[in-house]
């Protein structure tokens, strides 16, 4: 029955439009709704569209039907395209109507372009005249040319806890003035000199910093001597008791995110136990974005491992990725080349087979290779590739990062590993995430001069930027 009035609606949709396309003539430029010439190529093709409505809504295709081909996915393509719209194939003879992604190219074309940008440098006096463009570039095109300035005090730090070989604190800072970022601060139990710094951004997994693969990572890195922070993305975890969870997505998430990283690394470094000589960056999906955008302008990073990211074929589809104009800098640049500007500082590319970084040994790291041998230290990035695993930080990507670390940060680990040889995390203690609340329960503990909405940020950067 359903079957049924499903035929009759599409026939009379195709009986309603066949009769105002008669009268179509190059004078209205045979122009045809989108819903009406997808139904069209559904029946011409013998092919099924998925879509929601908002998504074909008032739009119109010009010279719809001297776009067909013999081909469906042509026709699509012909048809989509100027409209910034695509589709993705989710089975036989279906499709999925899409917007386009303009930070996702084919992997054959994301490796042109790679290409391409090699051959813009032959040797490392070339190369670092294109960085140093870059760099001063994508400063400005996240609108942190110059600096606003610090707001004044110290971060707010509760609950010390201390626990099997570390202790924890909720730790936020204040980015610019009434704007917090909340994170959490590991540290090892027993410290006796100046130990390594590992900041922690992450990606847009659920329950970002709370989550167990997160608390056991910062935890184990605590154990093995190290100091690491995770903390939260803009208008995730606690910046929501500031912003609304859209905000996100705005492209200014970009330049906050940034700016937290830089203000979190000034406090760090300013504790006694912190070694500047010793500070590394690690995040995974769009903390991998970060952790190489962070890299390539903050000389102080001395060590950048971004996990299940690296790829000359997607750059981060979420604004606070891609969202400033950072990836037009120098007439064009991608992921690839931001990663490039760590040489020839330690890099380790944490790669996999299901996801955007599958092409990683084949693609990427040779032309990091490459760009490291410009400095005669090819030994100094390495690749990680997991072919049968997909797009997480999980253990299998955790234990690299470690052992790398602990290999360029001379760091004395054999206390750590179990009797395999992979460093022991069965001693983390996973805390439910009011446990790492900075501003506690309901956030009634945010301080009275926090802002609250986008556009009170907005106007707050705006004049600090006059």
């Amino acid at each position: 029955m359903i079957a049924c009035m499903k035929k009759i609606l599409v026939l009379v949709i195709c009986i309603y439009w066949s009769g105002i396309l008669t009268a179509q003539t190059s004078d209205d430029q045979f122009r045809m709704p989108l819903k009406a010439v997808l139904i069209e190529i559904e029946q011409r093709y013998d092919i099924k569209m998925q879509y929601g409505e908002d998504m074909v809504k008032d739009k119109w295709v010009n010279y719809a039907r001297w776009r067909y081909r013999p081909d469906a996915e042509t026709t699509l393509t012909n048809i989509l395209s100027p409209l910034d719209m695509a589709v993705n194939k989710t089975g036989d003879k279906r499709y999925k109507l899409k917007y386009f992604e303009y930070h996702r190219l084919t992997p054959e074309e994301g490796k042109a372009r790679l290409n391409y940008l090699s051959s813009l440098y032959n040797n490392a006096q070339q190369w670092e005249l294109r960085k140093d463009s870059l760099k001063k570039c994508m400063w400005e095109a996240l609108q942190l040319s110059p600096l606003p300035p610090a707001p004044p005090g110290k971060p707010i730090i509760v609950n010390k806890r201390t626990m099997n070989g570390y202790t924890i604190e909720n730790i936020a800072f204040e980015v610019l003035p009434g704007v917090y970022i909340a994170g959490s601060l590991y540290r090892p139990l027993k410290a006796k000199s100046k130990i390594p710094v590992v900041l922690c951004p992450d990606g847009h997994w659920a329950q970002h910093r709370y989550r167990a693969d997160c608390q056991i990572r910062c935890a184990t890195l605590a154990r093995m001597g190290c100091m690491a922070i995770s903390y939260d993305l803009f208008a995730w975890g606690e910046s929501l008791l500031q912003f609304k969870t859209e905000d996100h997505r705005r492209a200014l998430a970009m330049t906050i995110q940034a700016l937290g990283t830089i203000r979190i690394l000034d406090y760090i470094l300013t504790l006694k136990e912190a070694d500047s000589s010793r500070v590394a960056i690690s995040g995974g999906s769009g903390g991998g974005s970060h952790t190489m955008l962070i890299t390539a302008l903050d000389s102080r990073i001395k060590l950048s491992v971004p996990v299940v990211m690296l790829s000359s074929y997607h750059s981060g589809g979420c604004p606070c990725e891609s969202g400033m104009p950072i990836h037009l800098c120098g007439g064009g640049t991608a992921n690839p080349e931001i990663a490039a500007m760590a040489a020839p500082r330690p890099q380790l590319i944490i790669s996999d087979g299901k996801d955007w970084t599958d092409h990683v040994p084949q693609t990427e790291f040779p032309y990091l290779q490459k760009m490291y041998a410009y400095y005669g230290k090819v030994d100094q990035v390495e690749n990680v590739h997991l072919p049968e695993e997909g797009h997480d930080f999980g253990i299998n990507k955790r234990q690299p990062l470690y052992l790398f670390i602990a290999k360029h940060f001379k760091l004395d680990i054999a206390s750590q590993l179990d009797p395999t040889g992979k460093v022991d995390e069965s001693k983390v203690t996973i805390e439910p995430e009011a446990a790492m609340f900075v501003f506690g329960a309901k956030g009634e503990n945010l301080p009275a001069n926090a802002i609250k909405g986008f556009d009170q940020l907005q106007m707050l950067f705006n004049n600090l930027r006059k």
